[in-house]
């Protein structure tokens, strides 16, 4: 079965950077698009950014374009988003996501991971 595990959250001081990592496995990973989202405490889940299959396409919420990059690695089946410049606004769990292209991953995954929390202190 499809399984996504999330790696690198924890705590950081605002300005700092973090590198989350979302391992992939029960598919075949260079084929499928992957996204990530975030839901802060009492809020709802919301789109960080999304990438396609090769990679050559991204796309960025308005609140994280130029501080976070999404990217991937095909021979380890990752995800990543290397966020910089973190605001204590960006706090929340931050989820990985996979579907079979750009507009289905963004709006209705097929599959999620199970998270990694993200504080960053002011």
């Amino acid at each position: 079965q499809v399984q996504l595990v999330e790696s690198g959250g924890g705590l950081v001081q605002a300005g700092g950077s973090l590198r989350l990592a979302c391992a992939a496995s029960g598919l075949t990973f260079s084929t499928y698009a992957m996204a990530w989202f975030r839901q802060a405490p009492g809020k709802e889940r919301e789109f960080v950014a999304a990438i396609n299959w090769s990679g050559g396409v991204t796309y960025y919420a308005d609140s994280v374009k130029g501080r976070f990059t999404i990217s991937r690695d095909k021979f380890k089946n990752t995800v990543y988003l290397q966020m910089n410049s973190l605001e204590p606004e960006d706090t929340a769990v931050y989820y990985c996501a996979v579907g079979p292209n750009t507009r289905v991953v963004i709006t209705t995954p097929d599959y999620w991971g199970q998270g990694t929390q993200v504080t960053v202190s002011s």
